[in-house]
């Protein structure tokens, strides 16, 4: 079962400090899961300069110049938000019993550990 997954509240926890111009401390929300290279986009955070060639719509009008967008990020170099605390935490899964048309059914559920003074 997946850690994180797109739309959760993350932090940056590894990295150059935002006093240095890094993202270290920011907070965001996941965009993308890149499964294959265990990597995510998360909103706001690792931007990078991106030049695009500059072309023509069928309208005529001129397209390219240089962009910024989000490029991704490590799943290692993330924590999940603690929605309580707003704090970087760990995530586990437990067994809860869902029951729906009359039928009981064991189900994997995340949810967030306690999360200690600075992770």
């Amino acid at each position: 079962m997946a850690k994180i997954k797109k739309g959760d509240l993350v932090q940056v926890i590894t990295g150059a400090a935002q006093a240095r111009g890094g993202d270290r401390g920011k907070q965001g929300r996941v965009i993308e899961v890149l499964v294959e290279q265990n990597r995510v986009v998360v909103e706001g955070i690792n931007f990078v300069t991106k030049h695009v060639r500059v072309g023509q719509t069928q309208r005529g009008s001129k397209t390219g110049g240089i962009e910024t967008h989000e490029a991704p990020i490590h799943i290692s170099n993330v924590a999940l938000v603690d929605p309580e605390t707003k704090k970087p935490t760990r995530v586990g899964h437990r067994v809860d019993q869902v029951t729906k048309d009359g039928v009981t059914k064991s189900v994997r559920v995340r949810y967030a550990k306690k999360s200690g003074k600075d992770l």
